[in-house]
């Protein structure tokens, strides 16, 4: 969440900067070099987070808050302070392992409390309450009655679990977000400030804006294109929504409906790969598998989720009757990828690094390397003109590029500080600095919410596995299961909802992972997609009332009651809700088996998704009645079931809805709606 933040001045202002740029530092550091142990590094990552917090929000969000009160300092510059513990007694804490000491326990409560409570202020009360409620069963669990109690432990134990040990909020999601998440967030930061965001608004209005609903498949584009890279929901609302909203308003769709289509487009970004808001490299570190066999098997769940949204908005467009832009207010697309294609080098880079084998934080690390070299070449070209630069951005793309890969970051950053010095010589080179700046600050700022929510979720996983309360809520799964492997998916479902209604999507997916994902094993569910069906159905939560941060976002630019965002974004992301089932049904969805499998399964999904769409919109060529309405959501249904039976039913159902609305169609030719709107 950002709203409620700080409005600073002066030296204020001049302080959270430098704490941004510190924090950015270090993690660069961190990941170039790894001066520092696993512990140190997590409980300084930690530090900062807390540090930071404490300066940017205040205690309530009402008000005007433009000053730091000198309890916040107190409180940032203690946490800050305290997070060097771990370094300077890291001999000592590994000797009396199990065993902490008094200075221990003081400082431990310290840490934990601090860290609700900054949580509190920069996600919200319900992730607070959630580990709240898990540490209050650590501690006093014992008194509960029946298969709910556990054996007591001591405050020592609970203590030492969550703070001294690498199972609690210094655990491995803390870990993934003090190595690769901070990279990746700060490789988003700047791709946005390099001017990324208008290549992808170009190139999606100059391929879609003049069809049916352009504009809001060009909202579904240009956030697919950026949730790539930013890997944020909300992000992704107050960026490319900024731009999109207004647009669809313009052309006709309502202020709900325009907030909706962003909404649930932009939340998709965190199933795309490569970077899928910060849970691929969670689930790779969780599952001890590659990174890339995350992103391949996400990759076509995350293809028909946008499918999805933009089959719905075509399927609106036409039943209100919504045309494109003129075709001569749209850009050129391949004229914008001609003249900007330089930014497309760092994605690309990124994305075959990650496919040959390199690590994630290598990978993120020349990414940004190279991110950095364009932004600073572009200010060069600017005086030295486009033909130099050319020149200039191939020598320095070369020897940035083998000078990383052989020598590591030393080189790169003597390539850096040559373009740093000239551009405080060339004309708008000043600004440039600034823009890089800016990139490093908004890189460590963005990296607030999703840090503390890795570090608060600790609490919960390090209190389940103190206790062993998550084999107990697997048993109950596994309990179901023996009944019906379809009623423990729907019940593994609604607990992903219900978490999504309070928390974000990381702590979400750790949560349900932990307790679901081993009972869905043990019945039979691949491990990777038992993990990716919690993951997509904690994107889902995202989208659902009461919370719904997403649409929170979207309300702020439409106009509109949030609330009524909500429920139409999950309307819209109805279809998606098959995808995760045929997925468990038949792995091949998710590329887990032969190419001509996978084939066949998507074609399915696309055809499920189609009829559920026309179902929800009530609109396909022409208007679709009620008892279409039901025999599509049945036919939907039949193609989840992996049955050749059922397959065979649920297509010859397709078949002759499709024919029938064919002829509905043509038969309605000369009204005002088009016969088939363009896709």
């Amino acid at each position: 969440m950002t709203d409620g933040v700080r409005q600073l001045v002066g030296a204020s202002r001049l302080a959270i900067m430098a704490g941004a740029l510190a924090f950015s530092a270090f993690q660069l550091t961190i990941a170039a070099v790894s001066p520092l142990s696993s512990q140190i590094t997590r409980s300084l990552h930690v530090a900062f987070l807390l540090l930071l917090a404490y300066l940017l929000y205040p205690v309530a969000r009402r008000g005007a808050h433009n000053t730091i009160p000198w309890y916040d300092w107190l409180l940032g510059l203690g946490a800050f302070a305290l997070g060097f513990y771990h370094w300077a007694f890291e001999a000592d804490l590994i000797q009396r392992a199990g065993q902490p000491s008094t200075a221990d326990l003081v400082v431990g409560t310290a840490v934990v409390v601090l860290l609700f409570e900054a949580a509190r202020r920069v996600i919200g009360i319900a992730l607070p309450i959630v580990a709240g409620v898990f540490l209050a069963y650590g501690l006093f669990g014992q008194f509960l009655p029946g298969a709910l109690a556990h054996r007591p432990f001591g405050y020592d134990q609970v203590v030492g679990q969550l703070y001294v040990a690498t199972g609690g909020i210094y655990g491995t999601p803390t870990l993934v977000s003090a190595t690769y998440i901070f990279l990746f967030i700060l490789f988003g930061s700047f791709l946005e400030h390099s001017g990324m965001m208008r290549l992808f608004n170009s190139v999606a209005l100059g391929t879609v804006g003049h069809t049916t609903g352009g504009p809001a498949k060009v909202s579904v584009i240009s956030s697919g294109f950026m949730g790539m890279i930013s890997g944020s929901g909300v992000a992704n609302v107050l960026t490319v929504g900024s731009f999109t909203i207004p647009l669809m308003r313009r052309f006709g769709y309502s202020a709900v409906f325009a907030g909706a289509v962003e909404t649930t487009a932009s939340m998709g970004g965190q199933i795309m790969p490569p970077v899928m808001g910060a849970v691929a490299f969670i689930m790779a570190e969780t599952l001890n598998v590659p990174y890339i066999e995350i992103c391949k098997a996400a990759i076509v769940p995350a293809m028909l989720y946008y499918a999805t949204a933009f089959w719905m908005v075509h399927l609106e467009a036409g039943r209100a009757q919504l045309m494109g832009m003129p075709k001569e207010e749209c850009p050129d697309a391949w004229d914008a990828i001609r003249r900007q294609w330089y930014l497309l080098v760092p994605v690309a880079g990124l994305v075959l690094m990650l496919f040959n084998g390199f690590t994630p934080m290598f990978a993120g690390l020349t990414g940004l390397a190279l991110t950095a070299l364009l932004i600073l070449g572009a200010s060069v070209s600017a005086s030295i003109g486009p033909q130099a630069f050319r020149v200039f951005f191939w020598i320095a793309l070369g020897l940035g590029a083998s000078s990383f890969i052989r020598w590591g970051i030393v080189p790169v950053i003597a390539v850096i500080a040559v373009l740093v010095a000239l551009n405080a010589l060339v004309q708008g080179g000043r600004a440039t600095l600034l823009t890089m700046r800016a990139g490093l600050i908004d890189g460590a700022t963005q990296a607030l919410p999703v840090g503390l929510a890795c570090a608060i979720v600790g609490v919960v996983i390090g209190v389940l596995t103190l206790t062993g309360a998550a084999s107990t809520l697997a048993g109950f799964i596994l309990q179901v299961g023996n009944t019906s492997l379809f009623l423990s998916l729907v019940l593994t479902m609604v607990v992903c909802l219900v978490l999504g209604m309070g928390i974000p999507t990381i702590p979400n997916y750790i949560i349900t992972s932990a307790v679901a994902a081993p009972a869905l094993l043990q019945l039979g569910v691949p491990l990777v997609v038992s993990h990716m069906f919690v993951f997509y159905f904690g994107i889902m939560a995202d989208l659902t009332p009461p919370v719904a941060l997403a649409a929170l976002a979207a309300s702020s630019i439409a106009r509109a009651p949030y609330m009524r965002i909500g429920f139409k974004a999950t309307q819209i992301a109805m279809a998606g809700f098959v995808v995760p089932y045929m997925a468990v049904y038949d792995p091949s969805l998710m590329l887990l088996g032969p190419w001509l499998d996978s084939a066949y399964v998507i074609g399915k999904a696309l055809l499920a998704i189609c009829l559920w769409g026309a179902a929800v919109i009530g609109y396909m060529w022409a208007p679709v009645g009620r008892v279409e309405r039901v025999l599509s959501v049945v036919a939907a249904g039949l193609l989840v079931v992996a049955l050749p039976v059922t397959d065979a039913i649920g297509a010859s159902i397709a078949v002759a809805l499709v024919l029938h609305q064919s002829r509905k169609a043509r038969r309605d030719v000369g009204m005002s709606a088009p016969l088939r709107p363009t896709l």
